[in-house]
């Protein structure tokens, strides 16, 4: 399949294309100026907008006192809420990533290792380390579940983080999902996943810390470092795979 997209592709036709639209009675030109009548439209857009959500009020008596205690510590336990319902949305989101991108891997692999096709050049990559990593990130929206609950809250409640993550999420899904990507394509979407992820569970320990919520912390920690160890596994097999496929890694072997 040849790619023709580009007016340079077809330089005649396209000169045609530009003096026919020139010369079309009635055609309204496009506006002039910098843009700021557009910025000053999505301004008022904004103004008016009502927020994307809420966080929903502790689901039991034993939530409520819990917050309200902390709130009168002069702590907000509301955004605490929203961001462990922000990480359990994108570790559930994480885990369908995950299934997808084994799929993609078991649509290209022969023996163990990823078959090396026109526009896939991929080596190494282990079936065994993608469902390790897939199931962590079970374990991690299994974690993140229990803890919504300690706190007296309902991991199945939509916050406004937990929609907004969503969203984000939804791309990266879809981009490993499409059958017409290769599997390098898909591994790039997997990193942006977890450069995202290494960050959302920093500080969702650093918040914990910050509610008192020690032993919450030290588990927020230790999937930490699974996620690192997932980022690297994922930047080094998508390193290795652009590298092949432009030839360079096997320049730098020679």
């Amino acid at each position: 399949m040849k790619n023709r997209t580009g007016l340079q592709m077809s330089p005649v036709q396209s000169k045609e294309m530009l003096e026919t639209v020139e010369g079309i009675e009635g055609l309204p030109n496009p506006p002039e100026g910098t843009g700021t009548a557009m910025a000053e439209m999505r301004l008022e857009y904004i103004n008016e907008a009502d927020p994307l959500g809420t966080v929903p009020a502790p689901a039991s008596a034993k939530g409520m006192v819990k917050t309200g205690a902390k709130m009168l510590t002069g702590n907000r336990p509301q955004v605490f809420m929203d961001k462990l319902a922000e990480r359990c949305a994108f570790e559930r989101g994480g885990t369908r990533l995950y299934d997808g991108l084994l799929t993609k891997f078991r649509a290209r692999h022969d023996g163990g290792t990823a078959k090396p096709r026109k526009g896939n050049a991929t080596e190494a990559i282990s079936q065994t380390r993608l469902v390790e990593i897939r199931d962590q990130e079970m374990q991690h929206f299994q974690l993140l579940a229990d803890c919504i609950e300690q706190m007296g809250g309902d991991p199945t409640a939509q916050t406004p983080s937990a929609d907004t993550v969503g969203v984000q999420t939804m791309g990266l899904i879809q981009t490993i999902s499409d059958p017409r990507t290769t599997l390098t394509q898909s591994l790039h979407a997997a990193l942006a996943a977890e450069l995202i992820d290494v960050a959302g569970w920093e500080l969702l320990a650093e918040l914990a810390d910050g509610m008192g919520q020690k032993e919450m912390a030290k588990r927020f920690r230790e999937a930490l470092q699974h996620e690192n160890e997932h980022l690297r596994s994922i930047r080094s097999w998508y390193e290795s795979s652009v590298l092949q496929e432009s030839g360079s890694a096997a320049r730098a072997k020679a």
